[in-house]
């Protein structure tokens, strides 16, 4: 939150200043001039007008918004653990020791099935590794929303290892952790406070880069941009902090407010739209099959009844190769690393065998396999998908920490840290604005208003235009900013008109 030029430590009332004097002249008389005063911030120039209405808006918005985006980052900074913590509180589910050839994939689903049998089967996820354990996942009554229940089985004897509820590919500890990051686990309504801290965390960013980056500097100082002052003291120096870092982790935190709006709930809606109005939306391997030859005449609709999944023809007549020979045409096809296999949903369908592997280089092809056949009746490689969607499938994976794994886990981490510490530097710097020789609690001093009136129109008109379409598509940043003006402009009538009565 980057305020006005910094004050002294302990404001105290200055003395009247002198008038300049020149040299002697000649004949020993003394000239006394006013004194020149210069144009803060470049008065007279359009950056001299946006900056102080730039200034009061990052200052309104970081005091405000800031406890929203302090309690995303300390979720986020516990997420960041995620893959650590699972791998020690579920390593008895995950990890098996090899010991011979495995058994079949369809004996493994079985078993789970066996062990979850009032369960409707959704998919089987094969593991990459062969100490990796395979998780069959079902759909189950009494679930939470979202939430599915997964056997983990000994690929090598077909031991049931454990059953734990899911949601989507994460165990309970991190599903947990995402919900309290996502909406602190008050469902729908708690998602309105990750997406207005993602709809103003660019806002923030980028108004304290131009506040700091317009900060006039000699050459001397011009290092203290990039690196936090040593010698500067109080207010002084946490503003040299909260700039300097701000400007290092700005690439990060934009990165990270980008992603974030792409899956929140009102926001989220329109990016998809624009996406899909761009042609970027992620394209998905169509399931259905052609109209001769599917083998699956004769089959009740549930999809899966009429075989043990072992390939061999059920009792009602229906055919289907079964799992293990679907498997078998993924890898054909090229497909590699953590499989997850959908079976058919119903007679016209087909299995659905897709790579999960987030982490870079990221496999994400997907194959359609016939259930009667074995043949592969559509590929979707991910090399093949528009960019905006490559870019979106990039960006979501960096924000959960999966995309360079370890790595990017330990970037998100500092982005984290780094901005908890600029918004209680931020807040720190209010506190120091604050009169000293008031009695009782006093707050900071916000930046004087009524600076939109010295932007030129050619820059103010566009600036309302280009607000209101982001406001549109972002609600919650157009909402917040609509509050934000009617409150500012109430609070500066109401003043008026008490110092016009006190006249």
């Amino acid at each position: 939150m980057s305020e006005s030029p910094p004050l002294p430590d302990t404001p105290v009332t200055p003395p009247a200043r002198p008038a300049a004097v020149l040299p002697p002249r000649s004949d020993g008389a003394t000239k006394a001039v006013p004194p020149a005063v210069a144009p803060a911030g470049g008065t007279g120039t359009t950056w001299g007008g946006l900056r102080p209405l730039l200034l009061r808006l990052h200052f309104y918005a970081g005091v405000v918004i800031g406890p929203f985006l302090l309690v995303a980052a300390v979720t986020g900074l516990a997420y960041t653990a995620t893959p650590q913590i699972e791998s020690i509180v579920y390593e008895h589910e995950l990890k098996v020791t090899p010991r011979g050839a495995a058994q079949p994939l369809s004996a493994q689903v079985a078993a789970a099935e066996q062990a979850v049998p009032d369960g409707t089967l959704l998919s089987v996820t094969k593991g990459a590794g062969p100490t990796d354990s395979t998780r069959v996942t079902f759909d189950k009554d009494g679930l939470a929303e979202g939430y599915t229940l997964t056997a983990f089985v000994d690929p090598y004897d077909h031991e049931v290892l454990g059953t734990l509820e899911t949601f989507g590919q994460w165990l309970p500890a991190r599903a947990w952790l995402d919900d309290l990051h996502r909406n602190l686990h008050l469902g729908e309504f708690g998602r309105n406070y990750s997406e207005l801290a993602a709809s103003w965390l660019w806002v923030e960013v980028l108004g304290g880069l131009a506040l700091w980056a317009g900060t006039p500097r000699n050459r001397q100082r011009l290092r203290r941009l990039v690196v936090p002052g040593g010698g500067a003291k109080g207010r002084r120096r946490t503003m040299s902090w909260h700039g300097a870092v701000g400007l290092w982790a700005s690439i990060g935190l934009l990165g990270l407010s980008a992603t974030g709006l792409t899956w929140s709930g009102h926001a989220g809606t329109s990016i998809g739209e624009v996406q899909e109005a761009l042609g970027g939306s992620t394209p998905a391997v169509s399931t259905a099959l052609p109209a001769a030859g599917s083998g699956r005449e004769g089959t009740d609709g549930s999809g899966r009844k009429g075989t043990d999944g072992s390939g061999r023809e059920g009792a009602d007549g229906t055919k289907d190769v079964g799992i293990d020979a679907a498997v078998a045409a993924a890898h054909h096809a090229g497909l590699r690393g953590v499989l997850v296999v959908t079976p058919p949903a119903d007679a016209g369908t087909a299995y659905v065998v897709k790579e999960n592997t987030r982490s870079w280089p990221v496999r994400q092809d997907s194959v359609a396999v016939a259930p009667a056949t074995g043949e592969v009746t559509q590929t979707q490689r991910f090399d093949d998908f528009p960019v905006l969607a490559k870019l979106t499938s990039w960006g979501i994976n960096a924000h959960m920490g999966l995309l360079f794994g370890l790595v990017n886990q330990i970037v998100l981490a500092l982005l984290a840290i780094g901005l908890i510490a600029m918004i209680l530097w931020g807040y720190r710097m209010w506190w120091l604005r604050r009169p000293t020789r008031s009695e009782g609690l006093a707050l900071g001093r916000a930046p004087a208003r009524g600076a939109w009136r010295r932007i030129p129109g050619r820059v103010l008109a566009p600036a309302v235009v280009l607000a209101a379409v982001v406001g549109y598509y972002l609600p919650l940043f157009g909402l917040p900013l609509l509050v934000f003006l009617v409150v500012d402009a109430t609070v500066g009538v109401v003043r008026r008109r008490r110092a016009g009565a006190a006249a």
